[in-house]
């Protein structure tokens, strides 16, 4: 595997047990913490569905599901499946998902750091929002972007 594949921030505890479990709960009583779905994707080796919540990025009208932790398990089954669902309550979307190149990714890293660097800036390498583009694509690798078309 290539070192673009292999960065991943495991989330801590908390984050596990607590921060994702209550945004996921609230997600799923219908209720959208800042852009909040949780996203619902068919495991490339079990089959089974996997769920986990995650922050939808709308940039032109077009939406983007960032993975700001790396190259995690939802990211490695998104690719394999090539789509999944969003669900918020009871509404569910259906998507396909296309990646997206590391040089097309600065803006969309921006755009995204520009709305939830509280929550996830420390997993960027002390890149933000102001971040030129070639710092930006320098991390770009690090960070998979699928860009999903409801279906």
């Amino acid at each position: 595997m290539s070192t673009q594949s292999t960065h991943v921030m495991k989330p801590g505890w908390f984050t596990v047990h607590v921060m994702n479990r209550a945004v996921a709960w609230i997600t799923r009583r219908g209720i959208s913490v800042w852009g909040s779905r949780v996203l619902a994707v068919r495991g490339r080796k079990s089959g089974e569905w996997r769920r986990t919540p995650v922050n939808v990025l709308t940039v032109d009208g077009a939406q983007y599901l960032v993975a700001p932790r790396g190259h995690v398990q939802w990211t490695h089954n998104m690719r394999a499946a090539g789509g999944g669902e969003l669900r918020l309550g009871k509404r569910v979307r259906t998507f396909t998902a296309e990646e997206i190149a590391d040089d097309d990714k600065p803006v969309l890293l921006r755009a995204y750091l520009k709305r939830w660097k509280a929550e996830v800036g420390v997993f960027f390498d002390g890149v933000g929002p102001g971040s030129t583009d070639e710092e930006l694509r320098a991390v770009a690798h690090k960070h998979p972007v699928f860009r999903i078309t409801t279906t």
